[in-house]
């Protein structure tokens, strides 16, 4: 992780602070090119997804929504 982190460092998409409850600790934040960069990269995966469901129909859809509310329910009871 130190690793992947030191690369999006140099690369100036986030910055090393701090962490003022705990002096021993490091945050990481998203630098303004970072975020831009994150909200490019995700309207790209949602014009994919548009055009993904796009294929299917509207009751297509609908079961699938269904059918990923049963699959991801299970991670609503994790912890933290």
């Amino acid at each position: 992780m130190t690793n992947r982190i030191d690369r999006l460092t140099k690369k100036g998409l986030v910055e090393r602070l701090p962490d003022p409850s705990d002096r021993r600790g490091v945050l990481v934040r998203l630098t303004d090119e970072g975020q831009d960069r994150a909200d490019q990269a995700l309207a790209g995966l949602l014009d994919q997804e548009r055009a993904i469901l796009a294929e299917l129909s509207r009751a297509q859809r609908g079961e699938l929504a269904g059918l990923l509310r049963q699959l991801t329910a299970p991670f609503d009871n994790i912890p933290g």
